[in-house]
């Protein structure tokens, strides 16, 4: 993965595919709004609309209870303001409907979903989307590391960062996958919530690895700006596909069923058709969740909780396990 890649083409995409996908809008990220999204001090979120409002005590009492402090050197931390910047903001979210999906130029805050009042990507405002990208360790990475999986040894260009907003849209999870290219040529398809089993997935390969083949000849293929790619897509009820977004080719983006080893030296990339299932030579290698024995956890699971409870839950570590039993035990010995 080159570069220039990361640097040339995050969402310059749009304008080329645009009739293609879902309706965004691109704007400039301001040094000062980078700085603040970057500053490790206390989480305070800026561009809310409101003002919070102060309850008042309900008797002489509770009031005598708050305690103020005179102490001169007491920090206030006050959420730094972008007036320019969160107009702009609200009118691109307004002309989107009112609601938007936010990302930066490559990632989305897709590992602090959690955080949000509504566990939602879904934001009406500025301050909602600050508040997904102060506790994404995704956008920290796009900010502090966007070349780190890049092989090529040229300096380091420097980025111009972008916020990019996308009309909020109820996709279903059971209808997106991931589609990956070599050399234009589309080599692996895959689901894209592996964690589940969806029953019509694997009753519909064939139907849709050949509808998903069909758009990327038609639309996708020696349009592209490079020759090694990924794009997402989302196939409707009606059968119909939607781009969705692009990612480079390498390990910086999730390759779900297949491994990084597979896709770049394409030996033992197999599909998950059986012997019945027609599959034309040159097929890409279509993998699934077969059955709901192999369903996961949310790869992002382990960003909302601590890593020791997220290895007792999963059963990852067995010598975490064994020893919470005995903790357990010896805990009901004394008593």
């Amino acid at each position: 993965m080159r570069k220039s890649f990361i640097y040339y083409y995050p969402f310059r995409w749009y304008p080329l595919f645009r009739s293609l996908t879902i309706k965004s809008v691109i704007l400039p990220l301001p040094q000062n709004v980078k700085d603040y999204l970057l500053d490790d001090g206390t989480l305070v979120v800026s561009g809310r609309e409101d003002p919070p409002t102060c309850s008042q005590p309900d008797s002489d009492d509770e009031a005598e209870e708050i305690q103020w402090s005179d102490d001169e050197n007491t920090a206030t931390n006050t959420a730094p303001e972008f007036p320019k910047f969160t107009t702009k903001v609200q009118e691109a979210i307004n002309s989107l409907g009112g609601s938007v999906f936010p990302k930066l130029n490559w990632s989305a805050p897709r590992d602090a979903y959690w955080i949000a009042m509504n566990s939602s990507l879904k934001c009406k405002t500025l301050s909602d989307i600050f508040l997904l990208f102060k506790s994404s360790d995704f956008i920290t990475r796009d900010f502090t590391q966007p070349f780190i999986h890049c092989t090529d040894d040229s300096p380091d260009p420097c980025m111009e960062y972008e916020l990019v907003l996308r009309k909020w849209c109820e996709l279903i999870p059971g209808a997106e996958f991931r589609c990956f290219v070599k050399e234009n040529k589309l080599i692996g398809i895959s689901q894209r919530d592996y964690t589940q089993y969806y029953d019509h997935i694997s009753k519909q390969k064939e139907e849709i690895c050949r509808g998903i083949q069909e758009f990327f000849k038609k639309h996708i293929q020696y349009k592209f700006s490079d020759e090694d790619f990924v794009f997402d897509i989302h196939r409707d009820s009606r059968g119909k596909v939607w781009l969705i977004d692009f990612n480079p080719f390498g390990e910086v983006t999730d390759s779900l069923l297949s491994t990084w080893e597979e896709l770049i030296s394409e030996k033992n990339l197999k599909g998950d058709f059986s012997e019945g299932d027609a599959q034309e030579q040159d097929s890409p290698a279509f993998r699934c969740t077969n059955s709901e024995v192999t369903v996961q956890p949310s790869p992002y699971l382990s960003y909302r909780l601590p890593k020791d409870f997220v290895d007792l839950s999963t059963g990852e570590d067995a010598h975490k396990l064994i020893n919470f039993l005995k903790l357990k035990r010896n805990q009901q010995e004394d008593d």
